[in-house]
């Protein structure tokens, strides 16, 4: 009888996820550096109203891994593919980067529009802006709004001087704060569009990235935060959750809510550390204001604080509200899901890392992730299997530490020389993996530089990056 239960209950999660009526319109949102505290849901001080409703509505993913720096983190979104398998897997783009997310691998977008999908970027591309190739118009986007580099200034949209702000391939000056343009834009490409068409829009927030700016009327909503760091901070969060409202609002007035899948992530750990700050902002002089609670230092690690980050999915009538996922979910598992979700296929993708959760968020089927990837990279590494956590440093001085995740989720006992074989099979699936790896780009582009400053011929040819508006 009990067995008879849990099938039907499968059978029904499932149906209700996969037939052509419940086929759901996306909404993915992505912040920039939000700490994984920094949500009212997780006992901020920080007001985030919709957010919160959001998450209590629909299902918390409680242990939600990303990569620990923005580039990968997004490549891996678009892709379903760790991007060490492609070169992206150390650090970010630089402004003067002319490579970007390789022109072979099959992207979210692409896959939906084969599967009848309209497809929006509304935000922070940063996988390529050298080349227009990389462009999200030219990797499946109908429509693309906002930075394609990794930060700007909120206002004049500038970075080093130049203005990086696009409409459709086109740099355009436009008057107002990024948060509430987007949101805009959000809105109105939301409130113009055929309902009877499905969507696929990825809104992308720099927010709350540095420099941590905010329009007068946020910052006096924060007046008694004493610190003007941690208040425009808190400002740039509220602002980005008043325009996830507006979203959701807009949604509702079309009458298409529970027709549409929200899900809701940060790029990365919120920043600890001031070298990962970004490049336009100094803040090596004050107060980091993020606050990654309980775990473990933050963006640009290989620890917890960098790369378990705050993420929910919500779909009424499909989700269940108040339901929780204490279990590990991959951002590259949200390509099989919603490609899926979609009725799409996965036939012009590259072997796959990510897993389809579509039975997992609808309540049916636990998580089917054992293993995690934090990242390979040619200095260091991080991988979990079950509850043990390997972090591998081999640069001089070179490290072990193992954790056990499920007793210590903070990092703060490392096991490493009471469990020398965990160590060792640990260490040999990173080996594995290392023989897949392509070589970081960024090295490359690192090694030119230091190439031209003796006047040497590049290594790897590189010119000068160019945000140009011509064609």
């Amino acid at each position: 009888m009990f067995l008879t239960s849990i099938l039907t209950t499968i059978v029904a999660a499932s149906a209700a996820l996969q037939t052509p009526a419940a086929k759901p319109n996306i909404v993915f949102v992505v912040a920039d550096d939000l700490g994984w505290k920094d949500v009212g849901f997780h006992g901020s001080d920080i007001r985030t109203p919709n957010l919160d409703r959001l998450a209590t509505e629909g299902m918390e993913l409680k242990q939600y891994y990303v990569l620990p720096m923005c580039t990968p983190t997004r490549a891996a979104l678009m892709t379903g593919r760790y991007p060490f398998r492609y070169g992206l897997q150390t650090g970010v783009i630089p402004s003067g980067g002319k490579y970007g997310l390789s022109l072979d691998e099959q992207l979210l977008p692409q896959a939906l529009k084969d599967a009848g999908y309209d497809t929006w970027m509304i935000g922070k591309w940063h996988l390529g802006h050298g080349e227009r190739s990389y462009w999200p118009m030219q990797r499946g986007f109908d429509h693309h709004y906002g930075p394609l580099i990794g930060e700007i200034d909120y206002f004049t949209h500038e970075a080093s001087g130049v203005v990086d702000w696009q409409r459709d391939n086109v740099t355009v000056k436009e008057p107002g704060y990024s948060t509430t343009l987007l949101g805009n834009e959000a809105v109105k490409v939301i409130g113009t569009h055929d309902v009877s068409r499905p969507f696929f829009l990825y809104l992308a927030f720099n927010a709350p990235h540095t420099p941590y700016q905010a329009p007068e009327e946020y910052l006096r909503a924060y007046a008694k935060i004493a610190d003007p760091t941690r208040r425009a901070y808190a400002a740039c969060i509220t602002a980005m959750d008043d325009q996830l409202g507006r979203v959701v609002h807009v949604l509702d007035e079309k009458g298409i809510r529970d027709r549409t899948l929200i899900v809701f992530m940060s790029d990365n750990g919120g920043t600890r550390d001031p070298k990962f700050s970004g490049a336009i902002t100094d803040v090596s002089k004050v107060t980091i204001p993020c606050d990654n609670g309980p775990y473990r230092e933050g963006k640009g690690t290989n620890y917890e604080g960098g790369t378990r980050v705050v993420g929910f999915a919500n779909w009424p009538g499909h989700i269940h509200a108040g339901s929780t996922l204490d279990a590990p979910m991959h951002v590259v598992d949200w390509f099989p899901t919603l490609v899926s979700l979609a009725g799409g296929n996965l036939a012009k993708s590259k072997p796959l890392d990510g897993l389809d959760f579509g039975l997992t968020i609808a309540g049916a089927r636990p998580s089917p992730r054992t293993e995690v990837v934090y990242n390979i990279e040619p200095f260091r590494a991080a991988i979990r299997q079950g509850d043990w956590k390997l972090v591998w440093r081999t640069t001089l001085p070179s490290s072990i530490e193992l954790y056990d995740l499920a007793h210590d989720p903070a990092e703060k006992e490392n096991l490493a020389g009471r469990y020398p074989e965990k160590v060792e099979a640990l260490q040999k699936r990173v080996n594995e993996l290392s023989l897949e790896a392509a070589k970081p780009l960024l090295l490359e582009v690192g090694f030119n530089s230091l190439m031209n400053e003796f006047h040497l011929p590049p290594a790897f040819p590189d010119e000068e990056y160019n945000l140009s508006s011509e064609p």
